[in-house]
């Protein structure tokens, strides 16, 4: 977002055409090129903008000019609303984070590191290693290929204490990616109408995964070090609950790592009502200054049904997941996954095994983490400076997301509009409550191309936020009684009323 970024100009353009009527005549290139200091090339590549995002019409040899709408009478659906009745879940078309923004764009909103933070090298040479071999041709076994369902295993058997028995290979079962296995565990562990408790905010696709299965959401609150034991304990008696959907560490969105003992806690609550904790280990590649504690590590007893996926730091092509899961609860799982899809693609299988297998993974690791500090450490000097504003309740020791309360009473929802408006992508923290929300607030990704431009991107940011202000002190003004009319209060206490006639 330098000074000749057509993004500045298309985001000046936009609100000029907010006010011009359809038909008007833009300003001439040489006029746009004086008024933004930019090049030629930059002004037409923002005018190819707006004319692709249908603003603007271009006319050769005459100039640019608003575009005219022309509404015209398309097929009428009506009757779909009678066949389909009341959709079963009250589910989005596509979630905010899901949202693609131009290419000009700054973009805050998204979950997926960008290109520059994956092993693109591996990734391209397993997929070529995993097309010439009989993955290409074969089918995978319903449960995943042996050798990938035993590196998973490995790696959570690596960190659980010698006292207790490891799990293994049989307990895996590989999914195609996270969103498909959230909702398999769902459908497995929780009857349609039951409760699930939830932690809350929490990441937006597990409260989508759970709606589409059927069931009943019981927020319970979160802090930096994790959900309250007694509130955990209280939920569960209170709702019958049998299980309990958590990030222990590195939440999406907080970033929050659950503290050595709370997890213990937690755990123990969770044995106590003879539940089931699902834990989504969905940042274990990205931890910063902290490694991950899998709690499924600590429990032998099948509590725990673990899932960890390999989209967000292989390559979101590769979308592969496994769910470590003991017992009947397996079988359900695995029941589950054959009925919905039979099987993962075994390309995609072998090619993941490729990667995590390969020496540089590790290499690729150690360096990411250096990356995704560096980017963390900017992301929160760019908003402590230029968005002060915001409140940067917790900075996360691992993740990719920064979480930031908004002041009170600002619409996050506009706030992402008018933000989208002047280039620069967030998401409004709604969408990870599985209620109301708590606050309003910004979930900022520090994952994104070009963090030189987070500081403009954050003074984009605290504008918005001042504008909004704004809006709020005019609208309490209007709505403030005039002196002497209905409503009044007098200076005395008194609730003021119309003079009556004969009376001074």
């Amino acid at each position: 977002m330098d000074n000749d970024s057509s993004a500045r100009i298309v985001a000046g353009l936009r609100a000029w055409i907010r006010d011009a009527p359809a038909g008007a005549q833009l300003p001439a290139t040489r006029r746009l090129v004086t008024e933004y200091g930019a090049g030629p090339v930059t002004v037409q590549k923002a005018l190819r903008r707006l004319v692709a995002e249908g603003l603007v019409e271009s006319r050769p040899g005459v100039g640019s000019f608003v575009r005219a709408v022309r509404p015209a009478r398309g097929p009428d659906f009506g009757w779909q609303t009678a066949a389909l009745r009341t959709p079963r879940a009250d589910l989005s078309t596509v979630a905010g984070p899901l949202q693609t923004p131009p290419p000009d764009a700054q973009a805050l909103h998204a979950g997926y590191p960008g290109p520059d933070l994956l092993p693109e090298r591996l990734v391209r040479t397993a997929l070529g290693r995993a097309a010439r071999g009989a993955a290409a041709t074969s089918r995978p076994p319903a449960a995943g290929l042996p050798e990938l369902r035993a590196w998973f295993a490995t790696e959570l058997a690596d960190a659980t204490p010698a006292q207790l028995s490891a799990v293994t290979a049989n307990d895996v079962v590989v999914a195609p990616g996270s969103q498909s296995a959230l909702a398999s565990i769902f459908r497995a562990l929780v009857a349609p109408g039951r409760p699930l408790l939830i932690e809350s905010p929490t990441y937006w696709g597990a409260i989508q995964a759970a709606r589409q299965a059927g069931v009943a959401l019981v927020p319970v609150p979160s802090d930096a070090h994790g959900p309250d034991p007694a509130e955990v304990d209280r939920s569960f008696r209170e709702t019958g609950a049998r299980a309990l959907y958590a990030q222990p560490s590195f939440a999406n969105p907080t970033g929050a790592q659950w503290s050595v003992e709370r997890a213990e806690q937690v755990l123990d609550v969770v044995r106590a009502h003879g539940a089931f904790l699902v834990e989504d280990d969905w940042a274990h590649d990205f931890g910063i200054d902290a490694e991950p504690r899998p709690l499924a590590a600590h429990d032998d007893a099948g509590h725990v049904v673990y899932l960890r996926s390999l989209t967000k730091s292989v390559s979101p092509a590769l979308r592969v997941a496994a769910v470590i899961a003991r017992g009947p609860a397996r079988e359900r799982i695995l029941g589950d996954r054959a009925a919905e899809s039979m099987y993962v693609s075994g390309l995609l299988q072998q090619a993941a095994l490729e990667v995590v297998s390969d020496p540089g993974w590790r290499t690729h690791l150690r360096r990411l983490r250096v990356q995704l500090r560096e980017r963390r450490d900017l992301l929160v000097a760019a908003v402590r400076d230029h968005a002060p504003s915001l409140d940067v309740g917790v900075v996360p020791p691992g993740g990719l997301h920064l979480w930031t309360r908004l002041p009170d009473g600002i619409d996050a929802g506009r706030l992402v509009r008018d933000c989208a408006a002047e280039g620069v992508w967030v998401a409004a923290g709604d969408e990870w409550f599985p209620a109301e929300p708590a606050a309003p607030y910004l979930r900022l990704a520090f994952i994104g191309p070009e963090p030189a431009g987070y500081p403009d991107a954050a003074g984009v940011i605290e504008r918005a936020v001042g504008r909004a202000s704004e809006r709020i002190v005019r609208h309490r003004a209007d709505d403030v009684p005039s002196a002497g009319g209905p409503g009044w209060i007098g200076p005395d206490g008194a609730a003021g009323a119309p003079a009556t006639e004969g009376k001074s």
